[in-house]
């Protein structure tokens, strides 16, 4: 289980790693579209790529992950 857990967090970080090291500028420009979504939109929007998210792994999880 701990191996799983230090196994997503090292993907999540790649991820977000790549992104910041290949699109700093992208970065910037949708940081910047996110303060004009109201905070209500932007916390609807956290709770279904949470919801997704939970969704991907318990598949992954059922097929053997």
């Amino acid at each position: 289980m701990v191996e799983t857990a230090l196994l997503a967090l090292g993907l999540v970080l790649i991820v977000e790693g790549l992104v910041y090291a290949l699109a700093p500028s992208l970065v910037e420009e949708l940081l910047a579209m996110l303060r004009a979504i109201p905070e209500q939109q932007r916390r609807l929007v956290g709770l279904a790529a949470l919801a997704f998210g939970l969704l991907v792994v318990w598949i992954a999880k059922a097929l053997g992950a």
